[in-house]
């Protein structure tokens, strides 16, 4: 029994383990673009680079500033002292902790030194990128977007599902392949054809192109909400049907409460999808920069100041502040969502 219990212990401590390993693995680029964002350009530039964001000890001599460097004494202890003045074969240091010694000279190559280093987070690279964007407008036009098309979303996707998983009627194998079908066709197959009908409507730099679309379902979001809805039993239909519900009351007080998960996981799958488009915006807003959604903001900003690798992280981790917190808030329903939604009861 006690092997058991030790067995038993090891492998979930083991298990634990692996997801932890995982989890690291998984947040890595996240937590290297972080630590881009909170570093300077010298700390980029510099061949001593560290994870984390540091910069070189200083110390002030006679008003100049001298960095430490750690160096090995006659006797072979390191020290740190202060570089006064660089030399090919020789450098003068001060010693910070024995400054009645005076200036002295260290012979040896100071470019096979170690530097001491000390943490420098630069808050400021935020504050500079938010004011080199207006991101108040990007935001603003971003969640236009993404809210209005999602809402669109969710509304004609439900109702598609509702009529494929409740109903029957001629044709209804057929019409569900042909849906189902569309997810294999290309979008570059139908670029230009919709483009050219966008263009004749005078829809091309208006919101229109971008939000009108998604109004009419679409065959990922119709295939989740279905494979849910045919978990819920019919029963729950019948019985209100005999309270006097008709098909649209059935559909938002018995149906709808109940697949939550798969409404609000296809909310997201669409709204992480609208925050992040690039292309749509690019083809039908070009020419008009105040409706930019952030997607657009964010590769001008990286044309502009593309040396300055420091504040386009700095300005991309801001851009990702808002789907961060909407999926921590919401990923109960998002996980619960996708597995239940994936096989049906």
């Amino acid at each position: 029994m006690e092997n058991y219990r030790t067995s038993n212990y090891l492998s979930k401590l083991f298990l634990h383990i692996v997801i932890l390993c995982l989890l690291v693995a998984f947040l890595l680029p996240l937590l290297y673009g972080l630590s881009m964002s909170l570093k300077s350009k010298e700390q980029l530039s510099s061949l001593n680079q560290s994870p984390i964001p540091m910069e070189p000890k200083t110390f002030t001599y006679n008003g100049k500033q001298c960095e430490l460097f750690i160096v090995p004494d006659e006797n072979g202890n390191e020290r740190s002292w202060a570089m006064v003045k660089k030399g090919r074969t020789s450098c003068v240091f001060v010693d910070p902790g024995n400054m009645a010694q005076g200036e002295f000279t260290w012979e040896g190559n100071w470019r096979k030194l170690k530097n001491e280093w000390k943490p420098s987070l630069k808050f400021e690279n935020y504050s500079t990128g938010w004011k080199a964007v207006s991101f108040l407008t990007l935001f603003k036009n971003t969640l236009i977007y993404a809210v209005v098309s999602t809402f669109g979303t969710l509304f004609s996707s439900t109702l598609v599902a509702y009529g494929f998983s409740r109903f029957s009627f001629p044709g209804k194998k057929i019409l569900f392949m042909v849906l189902i079908a569309t997810i294999v066709l290309p979008s570059a197959v139908t670029l230009i054809p919709v483009y050219t009908i966008f263009y004749k409507l005078g829809w091309v730099g208006t919101w229109l192109p971008l939000i009108i679309p998604h109004f009419f379902a679409n065959a990922y979001n119709v295939f989740l909400v279905r494979q849910f809805l045919l978990g819920i039993p019919r029963e729950m239909d019948e019985a209100a049907r005999i309270d006097g519900c008709g098909p649209i009351a059935t559909l938002y007080k018995i149906i709808l409460p109940q697949a939550v998960p798969a409404v609000i996981s296809v909310g997201l799958f669409h709204f992480f999808w609208a925050w992040n488009d690039f292309f749509n915006p690019l083809l039908y807003l070009a020419g008009h920069p105040d409706k930019y959604p952030i997607s657009i903001g964010l590769s001008s900003f990286s044309n502009m100041y593309s040396t300055e690798t420091h504040l386009v992280q700095a300005v991309s981790m801001i851009a990702c502040i808002i789907p961060f917190i909407i999926f921590v808030v919401a990923q109960k329903f998002f996980m619960e969502g996708v597995v239940v939604s994936g096989v049906e009861k």
